[in-house]
């Protein structure tokens, strides 16, 4: 059996000064919207009803086609967001890794896992480099060049 600490019936309440913030977040913006709606005046005409495009009058057909390099161009962000999302903790905690990998695998330090963090970051910075090879020989990066949409 698990002893539990002798607080342990009290637990709950650790968490009554975030919902107390939580409540009063929620009912300080519902007392925004409220306060707006019945002070503020609501006389709705053909020009504020109207479409507003940057001051300029909207012509043609919204569902323009975009090229598929703009998407490309996103996902690439975010694959490279992703790997700044990844290296950040593991330069924080290198120094540390080889004692973490030894504690979870209920092992000494060797050799062998004293280098195991650094191989598998080369390893993934691998796999990422040969994502942008191939994006940049694909010519998605390439913007001088119009290929229409790849």
């Amino acid at each position: 059996m698990t002893s539990y600490p002798n607080n342990w019936d009290h637990f709950p309440w650790n968490y009554f000064p975030l919902a107390l913030q939580i409540l009063g977040a929620a009912g300080l913006a519902c007392g925004m919207v409220g306060a707006s709606f019945f002070v503020g005046k609501h006389r709705n005409s053909r020009t504020k009803l109207g479409t507003y495009e940057c001051g300029m009058d909207p012509v043609g057909d919204a569902r323009g086609r975009f090229s598929v390099r703009f998407y490309m161009v996103a996902m690439l962000f975010i694959l490279f967001d992703v790997e700044a999302v990844f290296m950040l903790p593991w330069a924080v905690i290198f120094r540390r890794l080889p004692a973490i990998t030894a504690e979870a695998g209920h092992h000494a330090i060797t050799a062998t896992n004293r280098w195991f963090g650094f191989w598998e970051m080369l390893v993934y910075l691998g796999f990422v480099a040969v994502g942008l090879f191939y994006v940049w020989k694909k010519g998605i990066l390439t913007w001088a060049e119009d290929k229409g949409d790849l």
